[in-house]
């Protein structure tokens, strides 16, 4: 069946999103675009035209606008985020398909998280996504914190509440792919990453993202696990970066002409760099058991390459992460535009 995962094979933002977005492009037929999680975290995108699109909710494939949008069982969502996304887009009910079942973030969430400091104790986003499942797992116990709220509950959502299941079945049997885009990176697995409790609230690697879309093992045909040259941690008490250095290094090291300093998309604060690990990498390859490998943000090795120029400091960093990880890298990433300048890289081990 034509399922595709993508994986985040770090601590987040190795760029998943653009990546999906690719993959959807490709598809000669209608892909289905599923998203996965909460809005913890944003995937960035940009459509046809050049705009850039910070998405928290909905798919970065939905930049388009001409593919069913599915928000499953295992969707956190923020109404009013959500809501404005869709218009902002200028989707239709018809184009954005909701689970009953998947979960709605309160306001009694949101104050939760922010009156516990988490985002304080352990770099949480404090959303309100993890006191939302919380809340599910506490499945009503008195006395036990904010209720949990469902989807087919909201009035605000009802125009796009469908069962999601039936609707991503037929599109398999019709045999359109479905694409689905994984949110944070396989180091926050609260189940997998060794950096308890420094994690995300829900497990991040394909299996799990497989779950939370309502879709079966046997679906499955393609993985994609997405790395990044310059791994990142999100500011603050967030967890081991282990190598970390600063945005100057990488700037100075690239040789790019501007300053190259990340901030969050979801707090806007600075993020934390380090060079690239292989351990947590290499844990998220025997995990997810990827039959494609991206490595993004190859720019930063050598600014050179933001034109799609594969120089000889990018082919030989390349060739390093293949070499650490024993496996071969099917993709780079070389900038951040809407075609995704991603290259084959079968013509450099010819």
């Amino acid at each position: 069946m034509p399922v595709s995962i993508v994986v985040g094979g770090q601590y987040g933002s190795e760029g998943k999103g653009k990546v999906a977005l690719a993959l959807a492009r490709q598809e000669r037929g209608e892909a289905v675009v599923v998203r996965v999680g909460g809005p913890n975290s944003g995937h960035t995108g940009y459509d046809r035209s050049g705009r850039r699109w910070v998405l928290r909710q909905l798919p970065v494939a939905a930049v388009d606008g001409v593919r069913l949008i599915v928000l499953p069982a295992g969707s956190y969502l923020d109404p009013d985020l959500l809501l404005e996304e869709i218009a902002s887009l200028g989707l239709a009910p018809e184009d954005v398909a909701i689970s009953p079942q998947a979960r709605v973030i309160t306001s009694g969430h949101i104050d939760h998280e922010v009156n516990s400091k988490i985002n304080q104790s352990i770099g949480s986003t404090a959303t309100g996504t993890g006191a939302a499942v919380v809340a599910a797992i506490q499945r009503g116990a008195p006395d036990a914190g904010p209720a949990a709220a469902f989807a087919k509950n909201d009035d605000r959502l009802k125009p796009y509440v469908k069962s999601t299941i039936d609707l991503l079945r037929q599109a398999l049997d019709e045999g359109r792919r479905v694409i689905i885009e994984g949110t944070q990176g396989f180091g926050l697995s609260p189940l997998h990453s060794p950096h308890w409790p420094n994690v995300t609230s829900r497990d991040t690697s394909a299996a799990g993202f497989l779950s939370e879309a309502g879709l079966a093992p046997t679906d499955v045909d393609d993985v994609t696990l997405v790395l990044r040259c310059w791994p990142i941690r999100v500011s603050g008490n967030s967890g081991p970066l282990e190598t970390e250095t600063d945005w100057e290094t990488v700037t100075r090291e690239s040789g790019a002409h501007i300053d190259l300093s990340e901030f969050t998309s979801v707090t806007k604060k600075l993020r934390r760099v380090g060079r690239f690990e292989f351990d947590i990498a290499k844990q998220a390859i025997a995990v997810n058991m990827p039959t494609r490998i991206v490595l993004n943000h190859l720019d930063h090795v050598d600014w050179r390459c933001h034109d799609g120029a594969l120089t000889g400091a990018a082919q030989e960093f390349i060739h390093f992460v293949e070499r650490g990880l024993n496996r071969h890298v099917d993709w780079v990433g070389t900038g951040v535009d809407s075609f995704v300048k991603l290259g084959l890289l079968s013509a450099l081990r010819a």
